[in-house]
């Protein structure tokens, strides 16, 4: 039976834990209730506000009949941890629904630092993935500012800022769930055009956090589980560290996903996303000590 060493730190962070306990408030009160778009990325959470009453509205609906026939008009719309644009913000209220703010203190601070560095004449760069909706929020607040994923990304970001404006002042803001190494990386590549580049502290402490207790369990395991929904970005960012220090490593959202390769090994660290709630991971953990 495989001997499971836990992460010193895992799961719910202080955004998403916040997030669910006020969906879940909401869900109690009575009256229709919605999150604007699936409210963490963890499909057994998700579950279970659907067993509550709590629906999903999608931002397209906000251009459609929801909110053109009225249907929104009185209910309560959660916006969750990751945040939204001002202009979704916005459309929420024309459309006569309750908002309850969810977005994750950490990422509403980002926010209004990206809307200040964007007035205030900067020309600021974001890090982190085009689509994922807490990048789609920011650049609400800073409509010109460049996305980019990656140091290469970055470089040519930089490259093309400086045929533009080479003497413009420049700002890094990023994704709260990246890495500080790939953070930095980004912000290395970008200071080769522009070496006063401001680099915003915008890194989650609870995701950094995280990536640091994965990394001390990679010295202790042969394996390791990483407990998580697969559209989770912080999930998929800590199965990246495991698999960069040399772990075999696999991607689990519920007991059913551990495969029959974590046999071979008698010393199996766990670890989980931020939006993995405990009972997902305990369910995990005992299916692993199952394993024989």
């Amino acid at each position: 039976m495989p001997q499971v060493i836990r992460a010193r730190l895992m799961g719910f962070c202080m955004g998403v834990r916040r997030a669910v306990e006020m969906a879940m408030e909401a869900a109690e009160a009575g009256g229709r209730v919605y999150t604007l778009g699936p409210l963490i990325h963890n499909p057994q959470v998700l579950d279970s506000l659907a067993n509550l009453g709590v629906g999903v509205l999608e931002e397209e609906a906000l251009l459609g009949p929801a909110l053109n026939q009225g249907k929104l008009r009185g209910a309560t719309v959660l916006i969750r941890a990751h945040g939204v644009s001002p202009g979704i913000e916005a459309r929420l209220r024309e459309a006569g629904a309750f908002i309850k703010d969810a977005t994750c203190p950490r990422v509403k601070a980002n926010q209004i630092k990206a809307r200040a560095l964007s007035e205030g004449g900067c020309r600021l760069f974001l890090a982190g993935e085009k689509r994922h909706a807490e990048i789609i929020g920011i650049q609400g607040y800073a409509p010109s500012c460049r996305v980019v994923a990656d140091p290469v990304e970055a470089a040519e970001a930089a490259a093309e800022l400086f045929r533009e404006a080479g003497g413009a002042r420049t700002a890094l803001l990023g994704q709260t769930t990246m890495s500080v190494e790939e953070y930095r990386a980004i912000g290395e590549e970008i200071r080769l055009k522009f070496p006063d580049l401001v680099m915003v502290d915008a890194i989650c402490g609870a995701s950094r956090d995280r990536q640091d207790a994965l990394t001390e369990l990679c010295a202790q395991v042969e394996a390791v589980i990483i407990a998580g929904g697969r559209e989770s970005a912080n999930t998929r960012r800590l199965l990246s560290i495991a698999q960069s220090l040399g772990k075999p490593a696999w991607l689990a959202e519920s007991a059913d996903d551990l495969i029959d390769e974590i046999r071979a090994y008698s010393r199996v660290g766990l670890s989980a996303g931020a939006s993995s709630p405990d009972w997902v991971i305990e369910a995990i953990e005992r299916r692993i000590q199952c394993l024989g």
